[in-house]
């Protein structure tokens, strides 16, 4: 785990206001906490095959939102995450030219990174919970398995599902109608 030491905690108004380097911020704010990621090679090659999955999807018919590649989401005043994927139903996505933050969210993916990952499970995860994102989706790149966490229904005050997807089974989502990715097909990379 790699972090940017503070003096004292950020909040998400002073986070967004620094610099963005020219190739995007790899970094979120975790309660307070500036957390630097540092995705591999397979992480990228992963991201790469959802997104790809999931924007086919989006494409093959009119209305099926937007698939998206990392923005910051601010959650809170002590929070900021830019998840590895997000997807917006149709009409959610605010325009390309809009500035940060962008709008919870109604599906958000993170991608395992070994700086990142006990974030992930953890606080991230509680924090999507708390305020309201509808399903998320962990991709654990070492044990070649997704971690599905999912309302029941639309308003439920916590994730009330979760399912543990292997490489032999396929992952769809209920937010998704008609998608369906065998997650060998995740899995593979070259």
């Amino acid at each position: 785990m790699i972090t940017v030491p503070i003096a004292q905690a950020m909040t998400a108004e002073e986070f967004l206001t620094e610099p963005v380097a020219e190739r995007g911020r790899p970094w979120n704010l975790v309660d307070g906490e500036v957390v630097v990621n540092d995705p591999s090679a397979l992480h990228g090659h992963l991201q790469g095959n959802l997104f790809f999955a999931l924007e086919s999807w989006t494409r093959a018919e009119p209305g099926r939102g937007h698939a998206v590649f990392p923005r910051d989401v601010a959650l809170d005043e002590l929070n900021v995450f830019a998840p590895d994927l997000l997807w917006y139903a149709d009409g959610r996505l605010p325009p390309p030219s809009s500035p940060p933050p962008y709008p919870m969210p109604d599906l958000a993916v993170e991608v395992r990174s070994p700086s990142t990952w006990r974030y992930d499970i953890g606080a991230k995860k509680s924090r999507y919970e708390a305020h309201g994102l509808p399903e998320l989706w962990l991709v654990d790149s070492l044990a070649d398995t997704l971690l599905v966490f999912r309302r029941s229904a639309p308003g439920s005050g916590a994730f009330d599902l979760a399912l543990e997807l292997g490489c032999s089974d396929e992952l769809a989502s209920p937010l998704l109608p008609g998608f369906a990715l065998p997650l060998d097909k995740l899995f593979r990379v070259p």
